[in-house]
């Protein structure tokens, strides 16, 4: 798991700068705003404890070109027209305009009960909001002490204290309504931090927008500091994208089943109400949401019958807060589960009171725990994810015990009116129907876009709009908007334009570049406005950094002799450790070698298999970064410095070079490049958790990285707990074959780092020549491959491992076998056979390495470069000198 990610905020109408002092941090997290207007999020790499401004620039135009467009063009359509149309290179610095109509007075409601830490930060982040009209409000709900009473006098004089002795926050919100002064009231949490223009963008859509009763907005995270909040946003967190919603149900409709989920339209953490609205459709139910057994419910439950009496509900994201999320595992695993009771507490409640609604109850109910919570365990049991099991099991429990919750807390409600009583009028609509306009009619309008766009008025008798938009007498195209008889706000209108007709409303003939006849152009305009022209300078791992190269050898002299002097050769500054791991010690004819260059340090194995080998030069490394390759390669000069340059990422834990052919000589040798040699082509990857978890039916093709006669390992992942040294089971020597290389990088990605592929840094490999030793090599590749996936399956309890030997591998040799009998390949049929056989032999082969690992014993651990002291080192090398006696 990555964490901590730094939390930031990136402005576009100001020049992108490199950002530093990361350092401890895996990776940096952005929300990209243009003029203030939320775009998306771009996680981005560190690297060396800065993340460039060029990688930021370049992940912005790749992931979010579209989205910046269209909002350069609601900025241009909505300030002063010109004649001839809009060209995007005007656009940059067009901000949105202000608007210029009156703003309600809003009351800012805070709920909260005895976390006054909380508080204070959420009401320093109220006092610097920019609206003109504000009425603050603390609801201090059932407090066991004094300590927010205190706070808000003493601290917040302008703030309003009161206190509502009724447990619950549904009591606290309903409080709030009485005690409001504002048109509007808005509801936030007390662990939240509010934007500055958070309020300004939820008045701004009422005022616009009269027959809006409910406005939600965008939640981002505060900060992603512990793996408990990096978790949270993984299950999904609180955001609900970055585009403007709208919700409604005609008059006389019924709500369809559907949109019983409303969690979709934002929570109880960001949500504003026109306070006249519940004088129609009721207060919160009390017996919802938290400081009740339901534990949530109340703000969906609200949602919901703001919409079942066909009012609008609209999703924000301008209006932003961030939520700081639970830092503690323990308290993450408590609210998953409380959030499957308020969920399934307010299913009840709908069904409960809405008697036309209980099947449509009943269907989002079935829906969601077969959706959320069975998929997810579904996907957990075919193959391992990075988000843990626990928590959808906590959330399914909360959902199962959440059917009885409802019906306890309305008990408990009825309880605390008996002792408080209740000002709180009844909701009136819960059996109400509208009644149906009799024809649902289409008005028909054209809009020219070299004019001022306008507000469209007098719509009552229309459910819907047909825009025709035109621009210097030329025809764009139609525009559809669902007004439900409701006039259309000039950014509605304008929003819906550049949402339906995009690049069509840019001039065609006198924008300078034409950039609407080619996207080329377009990228080419914002690439030029975006790009970074900072120089630089963090490239490369930080030259204090020490580097280890493990070179196991089985009796290849000469191929070793060669293979030093190249690394010897290599143009670096840096200190550089080179251990030569002899898998054969007794036949002596390694060390002759190794004397002959002074510094290397030998080290014996005399287990035979690579993966033992690899691990005793792992353990034996003192370098942040190992190097592990074999005797057969050359290496040039310059590859040490290109393989290791990616880990001045702290996210990196893998890098893989290509492998060349050396030499092409005999028919063997262009056999096995032409079957695909050990080379990963000549483009660039980088892989993580993501793509591990990609792969829903087949095997993760971690053998699509590379292998480790070119493959460097930051040393960390040796003593991870979920990753560790290779799996001696597996690799060359053993009678598995091969595996051990693409296992490690399976377990690497599995724990959700990040691998990287860097064809640059390439090394030459000398194929075997004979084809009795190719045919053992395909033999091997063909057992390893078998073993390696049945590996996943037995350790890892992926099943993807079983369906690639059960499915893939039948599939692949049947293709094989037809186009050999259509003469369609030139592969020969004996090495099919011999893939196939070497397929058979797999799960016989696994079985024999794994006796033989459990009679000569597993690697001795790696004790990781921080823990290390001389009696630990000390007693490490007794115990493999121990086991290499023993064996």
């Amino acid at each position: 798991m990555l964490y901590p990610i730094k939390v930031l905020d990136i402005e576009l109408s100001r020049p992108l700068s490199t950002i530093e002092n990361l350092d401890g941090y895996m990776g940096v997290q952005t929300l990209v705003r243009l003029h203030g207007v939320p775009i998306g999020y771009v996680k981005a790499p560190i690297t060396n404890g800065h993340c460039t401004a060029q990688t930021l620039s370049k992940l912005i135009l790749e992931q979010h070109s579209w989205a910046i467009i269209q909002q350069l063009l609601c900025n241009g359509l909505a300030a002063q027209p010109k004649p001839e149309g809009l060209c995007l290179e005007d656009l940059f610095d067009v901000p949105p305009p202000k608007y210029e109509g009156d703003l309600p007075l809003v009351t800012i409601a805070v709920c909260t009960r005895d976390r006054t830490t909380n508080l204070a930060l959420c009401l320093d982040a109220i006092s610097r909001l920019d609206y003109p009209h504000l009425d603050i409000l603390v609801v201090d709900n059932a407090p066991t002490s004094n300590g927010t009473k205190e706070l808000v006098q003493t601290k917040y004089p302008k703030i309003r204290y009161v206190c509502e002795p009724r447990p619950g926050l549904d009591w606290a919100r309903n409080r709030a309504i009485i005690e409001a002064k504002g048109e509007i009231i808005a509801y936030t949490d007390d662990d939240v931090v509010v934007d500055s223009g958070w309020v300004k963008a939820l008045a701004q859509v009422f005022a616009e927008n009269p027959e809006v009763m409910a406005v939600t907005g965008l939640v981002v995270p505060y900060e992603l500091e512990t793996e408990a909040q990096v978790l949270f946003e993984m299950y999904g967190g609180f955001g609900k994208g970055f585009e403007r919603k709208w919700y409604r149900v005609a008059k006389g409709e019924k709500v369809p089943w559907h949109l019983l989920g409303t969690g979709k339209f934002g929570t109880g953490a960001n949500m504003a109400y026109r306070r006249c609205v519940f004088e129609e459709i009721g207060y919160f139910d009390p017996a919802l949401d938290v400081g009740t057994v339901t534990n949530g419910g109340g703000d969906l439950e609200m949602f919901f019958r703001v919409l079942k009496l066909s009012h609008t509900l609209v999703y924000e994201p301008k209006a932003i807060v961030r939520h700081r999320h639970r830092r503690e595992y323990e308290s993450l695993q408590l609210q998953i589960k409380n959030n499957g009771i308020g969920l399934y507490s307010y299913f009840v409640c709908c069904a409960k009171q809405y008697p036309d609604l209980r099947i449509s109850s009943f269907l989002i109910g079935i829906w969601w725990l077969l959706y959320w919570s069975f998929r997810r365990l579904w996907i957990a049991f075919k193959h391992p994810i990075r988000l843990p099991v626990d928590l959808i099991w906590n959330e399914l429990k909360g959902s199962l015990i959440g059917l009885t919750k409802y019906q306890q807390s309305c008990k408990k409600s009825d309880e605390i009116v008996k002792i408080f009583g209740s000002s709180i009028p009844e909701k009136s609509c819960q059996n109400q129907t509208n009644s149906a306009h009799s024809e649902r009619r289409v008005a028909v309008i054209t809009i020219d876009l070299s004019h001022t766009m306008p507000t469209l008025t007098e719509l009552g008798k229309y459910s819907d709009i047909r825009v025709f938009v035109t621009l210097c007498d030329r025809l764009l195209g139609s525009v559809n908007i669902a007004n439900s008889y409701y006039s259309v706000s000039q950014n509605r209108l304008i929003e819906a334009i550049v949402s339906q007709l995009g690049l069509k409303v840019l001039a065609s003939d006198n924008c300078q570049n034409k950039e609407n006849d080619n996207w080329h152009k377009i990228a080419y305009v914002l690439e030029k406005n975006y790009k970074s022209t900072e120089i630089g300078q963090f490239e490369g791992l930080l030259s204090h950094v020490k580097v280890s190269i493990n070179l196991a050898t089985y009796d290849r002299p000469e191929d070793l002799r060669n293979c030093l002097r190249c690394l010897l050769a290599q143009k670096t500054a840096r200190n550089v450790e080179i251990i030569v791991v002899d898998n054969h010690p007794s036949s002596g004819m390694t060390p002759p070698v190794v004397a002959e260059f002074p510094g290397v340090i030998l080290v014996s194995e005399p287990r035979q298999g690579l993966a033992y080998a690899r691990n005793t030069g792992f353990v034996n490394s003192t370098g942040e970064i190992v190097i592990a390759t074999d005797d057969d390669v050359t290496q040039p000069p310059d590859w040490l410095e290109k393989l290791i340059a990616p880990f001045a990422r702290p996210d990196v834990m893998v890098v893989t070079g290509n492998v060349l052919p050396l030499e092409l000589e005999t028919y063997s040798q262009q056999f096995f490049e032409n079957y695909g040699g050990l080379g990963r082509g000549f483009t660039a990857l980088e892989v993580n958790g993501d793509w591990f978890e990609s792969f829903p039916r087949t095997a993760v093709p971690t053998w699509r990285l590379g292998a480790t006669a070119n493959a460097a390992f930051r040393t960390t992942i040796f003593s991870h707990s979920q990753i560790g040294l290779m799996q001696e089971t597996l690799g060359p020597g053993m009678p598995s074959g091969v595996g051990e290389d693409t296992y490690l990088f399976y377990k690497v990605l599995k724990a959700g780092y990040t691998h990287i592929y860097e064809p640059n840094a390439y090394v030459w490999h000398k194929h075997r020549k004979e084809p009795l030793a190719l045919r053992r090599q395909l033999y091997g590749y063909s057992k390893g491959h078998v073993a390696y996936n049945l590996i996943t399956y037995l350790q890892d309890k992926d099943l993807r491992g079983l369906i690639q030997i059960l499915v893939g591998l039948p599939i692949y040799h049947g293709q094989q076998l037809k186009n050999w009998l259509l003469r369609r390949s030139n592969y020969p049929l004996s090495l099919i056979v011999i893939e196939i056989v070497g397929n058979l032999a797999g799960p016989w082969s696994l079985w024999r390495s794994r006796l033989r690992v459990r009679r000569e014993g597993r690697s001795v651990p790696y004790i990781s470069l921080s823990q290390r002291t001389p009696d630990l080192v000390k007693t490490n090398s007794q115990k493999a000198s121990k086991l290499v006696r023993s064996n």
